[in-house]
């Protein structure tokens, strides 16, 4: 495996803070990199530096000669009046290719991806059908290297499941930056965090992220038991100078200065394991009711598109409900309905008496853009009440992050993560009953996920989430109901046997796809021979079928039980590569049957 790119003693500053230095990092072919940290610990600008979007303050980059690098950021720009055909064909002419062979890799690309109508507009695509279009994008100049900036933020968990698939089947090297600890734990095989914790700020380690949490544990626990080892030595030392006559002092000057290297080792340690995110901590209303919201029969839709009908549920306490579903099938309008913010179409939601409900909005619509900062953690007073104690706004503040200096900050100069965090701070003034969440997790770093998640465990009230992160789900949820097309609704007894529900309706929407395909195609292809018209009928089940054997062989050449027997390795890297070259024909004939078909 030769090096992509390489990077030597990279160092970066922003603003006087240092995101990281003396970085040494190789990336080679096949690479899967994950990239993790807090918000503001400098992921974004090295994805930017690996680019060459920004300079590094210090270091260098060296890339292999001839390197074709993408980068997908995380809100991919289109002209929404252009069709996915035009996007994707003017991207190849931009690669060097001619008109021709850029509509046939268009055309390629798009099936391969899942697109149905090459000539449908992007402003008709949702956000994880964008997403998929960077991505196709992206594959037009056949990259040896891919970045992803956070590829699944605010993308459903069906556009999820299959960006993992996509991406563990991938040919070309990736690294992408990821808050989302599932995706992170199936698609990565090397960990790299950006983080104070460690000397340079930086540290990277092979294996999934689970592996990576059980050595970064490891890690913290050593850096732990070594400040406990330090400060007993420096208060034996501390003391031993008390004790001394001043005129002394010069005969033992080593140690006066072994104790003043303590003294910084000691702070540096200390700065390293001062690294928790912001404290959160809701107040529930402490009622002991048996049950707390009741839906009858109800059932929401917009002219003749149902979105859930006849919903029977109760809402308890010590319960957290999980709401799963595509974007579009009415999760967030559920969750209105619930809070009594939306009215339902038919039914009823029934409460008990002076119910408190809580509501955090995925749009965030509640803060003001004209607002201050202190304006918004505390209606501009001085201090604020929490658990009926008088706190001042400052060490408020504090508390989710933020220095004194931000607070005549407006809202609309704050990032998504630090809007989070005000939104978090209002809701954990007020008691509640019920918490209703439509995806609290958006723009947080996993450190402060992790604290979020820790307060919601301990939430003594009901919990309704709605959210694409699936730790989170797994980890909180007792109840799941997912939301289908036409009204379904679906109980669920956990995330995976949602996940597993999903999976089997692909399977079965590829079979109907490649039957149906079969029938329509004929009376379409008139312009084909007769053995061109059978083949570009059983086209569609062909592309199934090889896709089948190339995920067989993919299995087959990572196996880790084969990579030290270099006869079968290479038997499974040739295989590998055939059934590759068996896709990569089916699809560029796929396209030409169709240019014949369309007339070109």
């Amino acid at each position: 495996m030769g090096v992509l790119i390489g990077c030597q003693n990279l160092a970066k500053s922003m603003s006087h803070k240092i995101l990281f230095q003396d970085l040494n990092l190789a990336i080679e072919d096949g690479e899967k990199l994950g990239i993790i940290g807090p918000n503001g610990a400098g992921k974004s600008t090295f994805l930017k530096i690996l680019k060459g979007l920004e300079v590094p303050d210090n270091g260098t980059i060296a890339a292999r000669k001839g390197l074709r690098l993408a980068f997908i950021t995380q809100e991919p720009q289109f002209s929404m009046q252009k069709t996915l055909d035009e996007v994707l064909t003017d991207a190849g002419e931009k690669e060097g290719l001619d008109h021709d062979t850029a509509l046939i890799e268009s055309h390629k690309l798009l099936s391969r991806l899942g697109f149905l109508d090459p000539m449908q507009t992007v402003g008709t695509l949702s956000g994880g059908w964008r997403k998929r279009l960077a991505i196709a994008e992206a594959l037009v100049g056949n990259p040896d290297l891919v970045l992803f900036d956070e590829p699944t933020n605010h993308l459903d968990l069906r556009s999820v499941i299959w960006l993992e698939e996509f991406l563990k089947q991938a040919s070309f090297a990736w690294v992408l930056v990821s808050h989302d600890r599932y995706f992170l734990d199936r698609t990565a095989e090397r960990i790299l965090e950006i983080h104070p914790a460690y000397p340079g700020r930086w540290h990277v380690e092979e294996g999934g992220y689970s592996d990576f949490i059980v050595k970064k544990e490891a890690y913290l626990y050593d850096l732990q038991v070594k400040e406990a080892t330090l400060a007993n030595k420096l208060r034996r030392e501390e003391e031993w100078l008390v004790r001394q006559p001043k005129a002394r002092g010069t005969k033992a000057r080593y140690r006066v200065d072994e104790a003043m290297r303590m003294k910084g080792e000691m702070q540096d340690l200390k700065q390293r394991l001062n690294t928790t995110s912001a404290n959160l901590d809701f107040q529930a209303s402490g009622r002991k009711s048996k049950q707390l919201l009741q839906l009858k029969g109800v059932t929401k839709s917009y002219g003749d598109r149902v979105l859930f009908q006849d919903l029977d549920f109760v809402i308890a306490p010590r319960m957290t409900l999980g709401i799963l579903g595509d974007n579009g099938t009415g999760k967030s309008t559920l969750l209105k309905i619930m809070g009594g913010i939306e009215p339902a179409t038919d039914g009823t939601v029934q409460t008990i008496q002076n119910l408190e409900i809580v509501y955090f909005d995925q749009a965030k619509e509640q803060l003001q853009p004209d607002w201050t900062l202190k304006r918004a953690l505390s209606e501009g007073h001085d201090a604020v009440v929490f658990r009926d104690r008088s706190i001042h706004v400052a060490s408020w503040a504090r508390r989710f992050q933020f220095k004194a200096e931000q607070l005549d900050t407006p809202v609309s100069f704050l990032s998504g993560g630090e809007k989070a965090r005000v939104m978090i701070s209002r809701l954990m003034q007020r008691k509640a009953d019920v918490l209703l969440l439509d995806e609290p997790n958006n723009d947080l770093d996993i450190d402060t996920l992790e604290i979020l998640e820790d307060s919601l465990e301990d939430f003594p009230g009901a919990i309704v989430l709605v959210s694409h992160d699936r730790y989170l789900l797994d980890r909180l949820c007792t109840h799941f109901l997912g939301l289908g097309t036409g009204g379904k609704i679906t109980a669920f007894a956990d995330y995976s046997q949602w996940e597993r529900s999903l999976l089997d309706e692909g399977k079965a929407a590829k079979k109907d796809k490649a039957t149906t395909g079969t029938k329509g195609k004929g009376a379409k292809a008139g312009k084909l021979s007769y053995n061109e018209q059978r083949e570009y009928e059983k086209m569609e089940e062909s592309i199934m079928h090889a896709e089948e054997a190339l995920a067989v062989a993919q299995t087959e050449a990572e196996d880790p039980s084969i990579a030290s027997q270099t006869q079968k390795l290479m038997a499974a890297s040739a295989k590998l590569q055939k059934a590759q070259e068996n896709m990569d024909r089916l699809y560029a004939r796929w396209a030409e049957l169709e240019t014949k078909v369309k007339g070109g």
